[in-house]
């Protein structure tokens, strides 16, 4: 879990340096969703903490990174779970919202059943995100989001599955200009 700290913040600064300078407004949004994760037969309850940082490139096309901290309350069969999901997406923005999409990658320590075994998976993913932000009480919204990732790879468990997180609830934002 140590070398996921550090890569977080690393992908951050990196996207940081590749935003172009001449952006003239930036917008922080932030925020906790409930809903439900699944990689492999059993879905699992999901809060997820999130937190996205937006530019804007053109008038309404915005740049957007964006973390998703899913957590898996532990159940009586399985333990707690976390699938921490990063993003990058390009997304289009109007006076009360915005929607985006684009590649992703997770690192994740989540409890998983496979058609015949029932375990702990551990591992990176790939995949994509998408997520609509509308806001209904000036800085406050309601934001829904939605990841699909391939995890599995060589585990027993799951040989390769698809993990889908789906979450909904409020969100707040900040805006610079």
């Amino acid at each position: 879990m140590r070398t996921l700290a550090r890569r977080i913040p690393l992908a951050a600064l990196i996207a940081l340096v590749l935003v172009p300078t001449q952006v003239q407004a930036s917008e922080l949004s932030a925020g906790v969703s409930l809903g439900w994760f699944q990689a492999g037969t059993v879905p699992h309850l999901a809060v997820g903490p999130h937190a996205a940082m937006s530019w804007p490139l053109q008038r309404d096309i915005l740049f957007t990174v964006h973390d998703l901290c899913t957590l898996l309350p532990p159940t009586e069969e399985d333990g707690l779970g976390v699938y921490n999901q990063t993003s990058v997406d390009i997304g289009y923005a109007w006076k009360n919202g915005n929607a985006s999409a684009g590649p992703s990658v997770a690192f994740y320590f989540v409890p998983a059943c496979g058609v015949s075994l029932c375990g702990r998976v551990t591992g990176m993913a790939v995949g994509g995100h998408a997520q609509t932000n509308a806001y209904v009480a000036g800085p406050l919204g309601a934001s829904v989001s939605v990841n699909v990732n391939w995890i599995g790879g060589n585990s027993m468990i799951l040989p390769g599955y698809v993990s889908i997180v789906v979450v909904a609830g409020p969100v707040f934002r900040w805006s610079s200009q």
